[in-house]
């Protein structure tokens, strides 16, 4: 009776066991790994740039040149009391902020913008990119400032001829963007068109110089470019391509075979908030 006993009470130990680590709750209490799927919506809504492996394979130029194009938003005044497709009013710019904050947009950087292009990195849902040239003043005091109360960053493209002029931005509130989150790029010394570059010396004044200048206000490396007037022709993207990840024109056709030098933005003039969203939404 007592070896029956024994036995029996193997038995039952044995099937009590089997029966724990079969089941799925306490599985799942164990590991909670999520989903693959998971795991790249939640990379895509982070706002900071995900780091890419060494050994990631880089897209071809003609994959790179495929890939569906984000709106890319270029502003330049901030001003009341003008009427060009340059310039917009303060309270239009923020009516313009509010719209794509509600709904639902999201800004992204240079940085994330490349390794999209570049690396098939994700990006949040609905992206856009800000971007403002001439380095005015009232990017610093309005721009900077309006941008940060809705968790948007922007790029802002440095004219570096204009460092601590009436109405334009000191090196000290250049180094504070940068500072601040925002991605400092360069655009040109004197606003001279790319497409004029043609000597050594032109690329070390308008590019190569001011670049290594722009470096040291912001303590970090300048790898993005606005060209001047948004012109550009092949010779002057690939010349740019060995200086920066991405050069930026305005609505141009993008160069087939220099697609990272030849990265399409909208000029935004006075226009509505609706008329903005539909604007974006029409982009290609």
């Amino acid at each position: 009776m007592k070896s029956r006993f024994l036995i029996c009470l193997t038995v039952f130990s044995f099937i009590l066991f089997a029966s724990c680590n079969n089941n799925p709750k306490a599985n799942n209490d164990k590991v909670n790994t999520p989903k693959a799927a998971d795991s790249a919506a939640t990379s895509a809504a982070s706002p900071t740039t995900a780091s890419v492996p060494d050994n990631a394979k880089k897209n071809s130029v003609a994959e790179i040149y495929a890939k569906p194009q984000i709106p890319i938003l270029c502003y330049h005044r901030i001003a009341d009391g003008r009427k060009d497709e340059y310039s917009v009013s303060p309270s239009t710019f923020l009516s313009h902020l509010d719209a794509l904050k509600n709904n639902g947009y999201h800004s992204v950087s240079p940085d994330q913008l490349y390794n999209y292009l570049v690396y098939n990195q994700p990006l949040p849902e609905k992206p856009f990119m800000i971007t403002f040239d001439d380095s005015r003043i009232e990017h610093f005091e309005i721009a900077g400032p309006e941008l940060k109360k809705r968790g948007f960053t922007g790029a802002f493209f440095i004219m570096t001829i204009t460092y601590n002029k009436k109405n334009y931005m000191s090196t000290e509130q250049i180094a504070q963007m940068a500072k601040d989150g925002h991605t400092i790029g360069l655009h040109s010394w004197d606003h001279t068109m790319a497409s004029k570059y043609t000597t050594p010396e032109d690329w070390k004044k308008q590019v190569e110089d001011p670049k290594k200048k722009l470096e040291d206000i912001i303590g970090k490396k300048v790898d993005y470019w606005a060209y001047p007037n948004g012109v550009y022709n092949h010779a002057a993207a690939e010349g740019l391509s060995k200086y920066f990840k991405i050069s930026f024109i305005l609505t141009s056709k993008r160069d087939t075979l220099q697609p990272l030098q030849t990265v399409r933005r909208m000029i935004i003039p006075t226009m509505s908030p609706e008329r903005l969203l539909k604007s974006i939404e029409g982009w290609k």
